[in-house]
């Protein structure tokens, strides 16, 4: 009888050891090798690639406090020390409602900027079922600077001061190191000038992460505008976004440092008014910083 016992708990210890072990090497397998009905994790480690918009959304009950900070131009040189006494700043807040709802608002510097935006996240990457992740994102901001000086008898109403920015977002990731996103996107304004522009800039944006190891990625994002290629904002002309960034996750932290020809931090300002270009080698260099906090602790364990 206690040979039957014995017997019996060694053979429960060896499949115990088993499991964990399956367990901890699925964490290393690439992602063609899970289960079929695995959602694919971690496409992007934050929920903006570097100006825009991730599939990326917060847990349900986590609170993302976001600084992003754009330098003047390197090229200014040492009189202005290459940019670092020409700088704006966007702070941020964002939430996870639930898995697949998130809201934030931020006040940008440039133009004394307020926005908010909520994203959807509508589908998810799942091996041998959904081949990407969709969501959906929507922005408003708010130009709070002083109103320009009118011929007498105009006014300038609120709602000269609004933009809407309207997105859908498509990514999927290849194994565990490479992560692309399509980005087709409206930014709206609603004061123009008619007779030369649209109110409506449509874009067409592309992004990508490459990690190159377990805590650092290289992430980079491009914005192709379709129409309103010939905009001027404060009577210079506007080029397309381009960014590349070194991504570096450290716990709570993602910290990014970035290389830019945008110093806008809105949907609006980087899509549609940047004024500086990297061919004529006008970049700007910058950082963002991501702190999570779990402010509600989660009813179920997804």
């Amino acid at each position: 009888m206690h040979k039957r016992i014995l017997l019996f708990l060694l053979c429960s210890g060896m499949y115990s050891m088993a499991s964990a072990q399956t367990d901890s090497l699925e964490d290393m397998i690439d992602s063609s090798y899970v289960p079929v009905k695995k959602e694919a994790t971690k496409i992007f480690t934050a929920t903006r690639i570097i100006n825009g918009n991730s599939v990326a959304n917060l847990e349900s009950g986590v609170l993302d406090f976001r600084i992003a900070h754009r330098f003047g131009l390197l090229s200014q040189g040492s009189k202005n020390f290459y940019g670092l006494d020409d700088a704006t700043t966007r702070i941020g807040l964002d939430y996870g409602i639930t898995k697949w709802l998130m809201v934030g608002i931020g006040h940008n510097v440039l133009n004394k900027e307020d926005d908010g935006f909520m994203k959807i996240a509508l589908l998810r990457q799942r091996q041998g079922i959904i081949p990407f992740s969709v969501s959906y994102a929507g922005e408003i901001s708010d130009q709070t600077s002083p109103a320009p000086i009118l011929p007498a008898g105009d006014k300038w109403l609120v709602s000269y001061r609004l933009y809407y920015m309207n997105q859908v977002l498509i990514a999927r990731k290849f194994g565990n190191w490479l992560s692309l996103q399509l980005m087709p996107t409206i930014v709206h304004f609603n004061m123009v000038d008619s007779s030369k522009f649209s109110n409506n800039t449509i874009a067409i944006g592309i992004g990508g992460k490459i990690k190159i190891s377990k805590r650092l990625s290289i992430t980079g994002e491009y914005y192709y505008r379709l129409t309103n290629t010939d905009l001027l904002y404060n009577g210079l002309p506007t080029f397309n976004a381009l960014s590349a960034g070194l991504e570096i996750e450290t716990g709570g932290h993602v910290f990014q440092l970035v290389l830019t020809n945008s110093q806008g931090l809105s949907g609006r300002s980087f899509i549609g008014q940047t004024t500086d270009s990297w061919a004529k080698g006008d970049l700007h260099f910058g950082f963002n910083i991501s702190r999570l906090f779990r402010v509600v602790k989660p009813k179920t364990q997804y």
